[in-house]
């Protein structure tokens, strides 16, 4: 038996050194490989992982053409794998190499596709806890996911899996997304969570947006369905104001004259008109990407170890 391990990375020059050396202490029992995918760093991180795949034969450095963001990173290092078992984990050692050994335990006793990593407290920022937070909320409604499972960024799963997925050749790949697209036998683990061992964190709202439109746009039309909705209760609303002013007109109530009602009104529903259309654009513009073939990674440089 064999396990891959997939770890995105992007400037965390700092937590690689460690973060090496306690994967190789902690997988020195199990056949496996590492695989490091660059997601074009602007620190010295490519160099270390060149200097990795040099020094050990279980690693493989992977350098992306641009910064395509976590996923397709991930993807790019989902491509290259060969193992029974894979784990995807963070660079910044927040998810412990240790617990790889009870991800693996975990799913083999209990013949799952995927187990997450649950963490029994998060050491990390407010704000990216109230962003995981948000995310895990989408998912539930969107992916129709569990609420007692957590999409934990730290995961093991089947290789069989693994191959539907790098199936999906859209520019907006989305992992949990797709898992939940290919299968429900999912579990999850209680396991440790540590503060990140240096450097700062690359998270942001902007991140969180942009993965919440992801799971809204790919694998959901229910923003289209709240368009239509509110769309439907402005007109209904505008109808009944209009009857409404008819009948006052009749009995001799004329409504207050001016500009205030009507630019209220202009903005109110052009807005309303705005955001549909705009979410109208978000899919005809994905489509768009997904039929031009928009690359999801373009991978650069790859060195094994020899």
């Amino acid at each position: 038996m064999k396990i891959d391990i997939v770890i995105p990375v992007y400037n965390s020059e700092s937590c690689l050194l460690e973060l090496s050396k306690q994967l190789s202490e902690k997988l020195k029992s199990i056949s496996h490989k590492i695989i490091y995918v660059n997601d074009n760093s602007l620190d010295n991180s490519w160099a270390l992982l060149k200097q990795f795949s040099k020094n050990d034969n279980n690693v493989i450095a992977i350098n992306l053409a641009k910064n395509f963001g976590q996923d397709c990173a991930i993807m790019a290092g989902l491509s290259n794998t060969d193992g029974d078992y894979i784990v995807i984990m963070d660079d910044d050692l927040q998810h412990d190499p240790a617990a790889i050994h009870l991800l693996l335990d975990n799913i083999i006793k209990s013949r799952s596709h995927v187990v997450y990593a649950n963490f029994k407290q998060k050491k990390q920022s407010k704000i990216k806890n109230f962003g995981s937070w948000l995310n895990d909320k989408v998912a539930n409604i969107v992916l129709k996911k569990p609420h007692d499972i957590y999409l934990s960024p730290f995961k093991i799963l089947k290789k069989s899996l693994v191959d539907k997925i790098i199936q999906y050749d859209g520019p907006y790949p989305y992992i949990d997304g797709l898992i939940f697209r290919y299968t429900r036998n999912i579990t999850q683990v209680l396991v440790s969570h540590h503060k990140r061992f240096s450097g700062k964190s690359n998270y942001s709202i902007v991140k969180s947006i942009s993965v919440w439109l992801r799971v809204l746009t790919n694998f959901s039309v229910i923003p289209l369905r709240i368009s239509t909705y509110v769309g439907i209760f402005s007109s209904l609303i505008g109808f009944l104001l209009g009857i409404l002013f008819i009948a006052l007109h009749f009995l001799g109530i004329h409504s207050p004259e001016g500009w205030p009602s009507l630019m209220v009104s202009i903005l109110f529903i052009g807005g309303i008109q705005l955001m549909g259309l705009g979410i109208i654009g978000e899919y005809v513009g994905r489509s768009y990407l997904f039929q031009s073939k928009e690359p999801q990674f373009i991978i650069d440089e790859l060195i094994e170890g020899n």
